[in-house]
């Protein structure tokens, strides 16, 4: 859609919602995402989200992630009465266009991490992983609220959209040579089992838990809240802990330091969440879950070239996977097994062979090259 029909259709929304002409007196479109930013006449700012294709995506699907937006944000808000994210204020679901509150001067963490570094945002850091926790704790055991919701917004499709990838990802160790099977196939089957049923921890996410979707105060009081809902639902929530522990797809390290905010707010909602070997397994669980969905691209990752940042991050969440696991005294043959295939695309990509453990070569949040 052009600026043009966006900014008709904003003012049409919020006219109707208003019921008074509102008018859009300035717009920025906040590239490359499908999101803009509008002042009205009046000097209120807002933000604006639409709905455009996605490679591979069919449509219902790109509508359904609107809907799991509004249902969330609304959740949250409405129901919860909590800050940890973006009010609604007005959408139309049937022109895919969503109007939301404009969070800043908060501006995203990833950026600041990039641009600056993790020894300098180390209080940003710390209010990531706690409002990560604030979430899972503020909606645990509330999922009955958040299904109203999301049912009055239509069918909410396939929870479980990482299934397919899971099973890739263990054809791809398979023909590497490291196939999941005898004790670790035992501990992957409970592994899976605790994530899909996960009592106490069933919580919301947003479905994308990094750094790029928690927005910060650059300065003073990080303040953080939480945007992009879009592939939000109902899940274990320790799924939402792994960011911490194991490098994202912008991430060549990461620093778990930071996740004992998480827990410590988490505990307020799931106090199972104070149970050490409760907590670990479930954490290593969801640790090994994320792995297998990354070892999915492993047959892309092998066809880039010699220096590519994604050989060396994925070796790194595999070791960064199984180091957590030791942590937690948890799941020690899927540990040995990821370290197995880390060792197997150490010595597949020599430019990958490298000491991670070298904080100078690698701080706490080092980006992957593209």
């Amino acid at each position: 859609m052009t600026a043009d029909v966006i900014v008709t259709q904003v003012e049409s929304l919020l006219s109707r919602h208003r019921s008074a002409p509102v008018t859009v007196a300035g717009w920025q479109r906040l590239e490359p995402y499908a999101i803009g930013r509008a002042r009205l006449e009046g000097g209120e700012r807002l933000i604006v989200k639409w709905m455009r294709p996605h490679p591979g995506a069919a449509r219902h699907a790109t509508s359904q992630r609107l809907r799991n937006e509004v249902a969330a944000l609304r959740f949250l808000s409405d129901d919860l009465t909590s800050g940890l994210a973006p009010r609604v204020i007005a959408a139309d679901l049937d022109a895919e266009l969503v109007v939301l509150e404009d969070l800043a001067p908060r501006t995203a963490l990833d950026g600041l991490l990039r641009a600056e570094g993790a020894t300098a945002h180390a209080d940003r850091l710390a209010a990531f992983a706690r409002v990560r926790g604030e979430l899972n704790a503020a909606t645990a055991g509330r999922s009955g609220l958040y299904g109203v919701r999301r049912r009055a917004l239509g069918p909410a499709g396939d929870a479980e959209r990482f299934a397919g990838f899971r099973e890739e990802g263990r054809r791809q160790a398979a023909l590497l040579g490291a196939p999941i099977e005898g004790g670790a196939e035992r501990e992957l089957a409970a592994a899976l089992e605790e994530l899909e049923h996960p009592g106490p921890f069933l919580a919301l996410s947003n479905g994308d838990p990094e750094a790029n979707n928690v927005l910060v105060h650059a300065t003073g009081d990080p303040d953080a809240r939480l945007i992009d809902f879009e592939f939000a639902g109902r899940t274990h929530a320790l799924h939402d802990a792994v960011c911490l522990h194991v490098p994202g797809p912008g991430w060549v390290s990461v620093d778990a330091a930071f996740a004992g905010g998480y827990r410590r707010a988490l505990v307020a909602g799931v106090p199972e969440a104070e149970d050490d070997r409760r907590y670990g397994f479930g954490l290593a669980a969801a640790c090994f879950s994320y792995v297998l969905v990354r070892l999915e691209r492993v047959a892309r990752v092998d066809a880039r070239p010699p220096g590519d940042g994604s050989r060396v991050q994925l070796v790194a969440t595999l070791e960064a996977a199984a180091r957590t696991a030791d942590e937690h005294r948890s799941l020690p043959r899927l540990a040995g097994w990821a370290r197995r295939v880390a060792g197997l695309l150490r010595r597949r990509w020599p430019d990958a062979d490298l000491d991670l453990d070298d904080r100078a070569a690698f701080p706490p949040y080092t980006p992957r090259r593209r």
